[in-house]
């Protein structure tokens, strides 16, 4: 039995996002690229997902640091950029649509992805509709990464190698592989431990800490 099986598939859905910009404070730079893919409780990818590239003005693309001007003219982004007529709320609303296809609007889905707490606050800013549409909570691998670090030194260090595209639906796909492998590699295989292993488990973990609290 899958993940997927315990509760209802829509409800299990998670939205991984991932943003180019021109800098990483909100309230200064702007959102260039948006790439959005939707997965199951598995990690399947459902659909096609959204890329669009975002306009800028010459302003904000002149405001940028000397290494992301650097990332964004080799990757071909600026190019892209200036040639395209995409504005920030039309992306956010083609992401809103993937999300109304593949999520109950019921059961808001978590925003997933890789150090995503920079594209959070973007999305905050910039993107409030998508924001309200995201659950509070968030899936980053690189939570799971600095857990393997410490405790599975051996599987950290095979994780799959990333390409440096620096686009944002190449570093998506790359972050769900990436989770797949960690759990294939560290978690426990479904179905997981029996009820009677998570509460020996959950004992343990009790009596481990009871000093403290």
């Amino acid at each position: 039995m899958s993940s997927s099986d315990e509760v209802p598939a829509k409800n299990n859905r998670l939205v991984w996002v991932d943003l180019e910009m021109t800098g990483l404070d909100p309230d200064k730079n702007v959102i260039v690229e948006v790439a959005a893919v939707v997965t199951d409780a598995d990690l399947n990818i459902l659909g096609e997902g959204v890329d669009v590239v975002c306009h800028a003005s010459d302003e904000d693309l002149a405001a940028m640091d000397e290494v992301v001007t650097e990332m964004h003219a080799s990757s071909g982004l600026t190019d892209e950029i200036r040639a395209s007529h995409t504005t920030v709320a039309d992306a956010e609303q083609q992401v809103l649509d993937l999300i109304a296809t593949h999520c109950d609007p019921a059961h808001p889905a978590p925003l997933a992805g890789n150090s995503i707490a920079t594209d959070r606050s973007f999305i905050r800013a910039h993107m409030p509709k998508l924001d309200q549409a995201l659950h509070y909570r968030m899936v980053d691998v690189s939570s799971v990464k600095e857990l393997a670090r410490r405790w599975y030194p051996r599987a950290y260090y095979q994780q799959p190698e990333k390409g440096m595209a620096h686009r944002a639906l190449a570093d998506i796909v790359e972050s769900i592989r990436e989770l797949d492998y960690y759990r294939r590699a560290i978690f426990a295989p479904a179905p997981g431990p029996s009820s009677d292993e998570a509460r020996e488990a959950k004992d343990a973990s009790i009596a481990a800490y009871a000093e403290h609290l």
